[in-house]
């Protein structure tokens, strides 16, 4: 075999190895990391348990983020914060959850959802989309209604434009953070030419299901879309504000990652609380360390970040 056709059979080979989707066992971790307080090791105790960052799961969700962008696509939002795109129509039997609010099969509530349509339907929704789900345009995004494929759920569906943004065909998304509710912690990675690289570890304290406020940390795979230095809260069941959390970064609905909450609209912003790490405690939220929440909210961009929840 000559030099050239070596070269050939070489390329071709790189070519195929491109095209066959990744597996977790093809992603590569490596830690360098840029926040280092409270950092927590790969396993370490918990009361009587052990608990850990789950990297084979982890790796498995890095994996997926690789293959979905293996190609060129108009990438979407699904957007409906507080109903802020107008509350989307009611579905055939549809149940209601322990919040008492209307939800579909899969459990997704109406409030802040997007309505999804069986292609070619214009009357009724089938399910709902929540918030911050991430899509591909399979159709222009003039339409009334927008054809997505879904990339943080399954299937092809229509949405009326009014619940899509388009994030547009540049965007790489190579900064995550990922959440774990299991083992109560948050890791962010980015993904460089020597793969994946690991910037924090960190305890993190997620939603707990206690209604009719307290909801827990919906799991999946969101699009980070805003940013607040200061997001402030409700007093629960009323109007008036309580507190604030500071360096607050939302991906779906009322969910941000956040530091330690302040309950007070005008008081000094607290660094550490000694739950974090502990049980599921808040509204939906994810609570950090304030630096470390401070550092999430520095690195990551609306719309180019993902956050990954994880059980």
């Amino acid at each position: 075999m000559t030099a050239d056709s070596l070269a050939a059979a070489k390329k071709k080979a790189e070519e195929i190895a491109k095209a066959k989707p990744k597996n977790a066992k093809d992603i590569q971790i490596t830690k360098e990391l840029q926040y280092t307080k409270y950092t927590l090791e790969d396993t370490y105790p918990y009361k009587d348990t052990v608990r850990q960052f789950q990297w084979d799961k982890i790796k498995e969700k890095l994996a997926f983020i690789e293959n979905f962008q293996d190609g060129q696509s108009i990438y979407g939002v699904l957007q409906n914060y507080q109903n802020s795109n107008g509350e989307a129509p009611t579905i055939p039997n549809f149940k209601r959850d322990s919040y008492k609010r209307v939800a579909d099969s899969l459990g997704t509530e109406r409030y802040q959802a997007s309505p999804l349509y069986r292609i070619g339907e214009t009357k009724l929704p089938a399910i709902y989309g929540k918030d911050g789900w991430l899509v591909k345009l399979q159709s222009s995004d003039t339409l009334k209604r927008i054809k997505v494929e879904g990339v943080s759920f399954d299937g092809t569906w229509e949405v009326p434009k009014k619940y899509v943004k388009t994030i547009g065909d540049s965007v790489r998304f190579d900064k995550v953070a990922i959440v774990d509710v299991t083992n109560q912690n948050i890791c962010t990675l980015d993904k460089t030419e020597k793969g994946w690289v690991v910037r924090s570890m960190n305890p993190a304290t997620t939603g707990r299901h206690k209604p009719p406020h307290a909801q827990e940390t919906p799991t999946g795979i969101f699009v980070l879309q805003e940013h607040k230095s200061k997001m402030f809260y409700f007093k629960d069941g009323t109007k008036r504000i309580e507190g604030y959390a500071p360096y607050a970064s939302r991906f779906t609905a009322g969910a941000y990652i956040h530091g330690v909450p302040v309950n007070n609209p005008n008081g000094k912003i607290t660094e550490y609380s000694s739950t974090l790490g502990t049980i599921p405690r808040s509204h939906m939220c994810v609570r950090n360390a304030s630096s470390h929440a401070q550092f999430v909210y520095k690195r990551s961009k609306d719309y180019q970040t993902l956050v990954i929840v994880i059980d």
